[in-house]
């Protein structure tokens, strides 16, 4: 384990497992896929944490590339460590990416299962079943998480897993809940469209909900129509009956962030 401390007050902790092969080395390549088995052991480890009572790690993407070079470089050297040739590790290319971070952790394992999802499976018991690598997954002090694998020659399947302390980067949510209309005059109508939203929580740092923004258009049209910024959760409108419309609301957080657009559609 590495523990060390960096601008800001960061720490940094890193952890190796070696596995014991579970079949004969073989060269052949494991069977499934393996992007669906990094994201089916990304599900585990939330899970391990809901277990807990914890907050489920988001998936950052700088976080997924780092994790995924540490990954490659130990499968084609064939050694499971946290240095490169040359010294480098996995703080250095946090360093490297300019990623912001105030504590960041890393957790490697290497064994040989036939199939991609039963050697993320076996990793991820394997790392549970140590206390270091488990202090890791499970604690309090991370928010974003990045895991890759990689295979090489001699059938053996090397994990990382990269663990992060850093701002919210994560946009807020926003959803249409419920749209009224009602006959205003004779060619036109009353709807009254409502939504709901908040900032998505991590474990820490949530920036925390700013405003949302809201907007319109006939889908017979290209242009939205903006109706600005607002913290309201609900607009009514007079439209004329005969068209179909598009309203739709996205959040802010106070980060900066924004979420998705959520779009709801009446015709009249």
């Amino acid at each position: 384990m590495i523990l060390r401390r960096r601008r800001l007050a960061p720490f940094a902790l890193a952890a190796l497992l070696l596995l014991p092969a579970a079949v004969p080395a073989s060269a052949a390549t494991p069977s499934g896929g393996l992007s669906a088995a990094e994201a089916s052991t990304l599900t585990l480890i939330n899970g391990q944490r809901s277990a807990l009572g914890l907050v489920a790690l988001r998936v950052d993407s700088r976080l997924m590339e780092i994790a995924r070079v540490r990954s490659a470089y130990q499968a084609k050297t064939d050694t499971m460590s946290h240095v490169h040739a040359g010294g480098t590790n996995v703080f250095d290319l946090i360093e490297d990416w300019n990623v912001t971070w105030y504590g960041a952790g890393e957790i490697v394992a290497v064994n040989n299962w036939p199939t991609f999802e039963t050697s993320g499976a076996t990793a991820l018991d394997g790392w549970m079943g140590s206390p270091t690598h488990r202090s890791i997954i499970v604690s309090a002090g991370y928010n974003y998480v990045g895991l890759r694998a990689a295979y090489n020659a001699t059938g053996r399947i090397y994990w990382t897993a990269v663990f992060l302390k850093g701002p919210d980067r994560t946009g807020a949510w926003a959803k249409n809940t419920d749209q009224r209309s009602s006959r205003y005059d004779a060619t036109r109508s009353r709807v009254t469209f409502s939504w709901a939203g908040d900032d998505r929580r991590l474990q820490v740092l949530t920036s925390g909900f700013r405003y949302f923004q809201v907007q319109r258009r006939r889908t017979d049209q290209t242009t939205w129509h903006d109706y600005g910024i607002t913290t309201a959760t609900s607009k009514t409108v007079i439209w004329h009956r005969g068209h179909s419309y598009e309203f739709r609301v996205r959040a802010r957080d106070k980060a900066g962030n924004w979420g998705g657009w959520n779009v709801a559609t009446v015709t009249l």
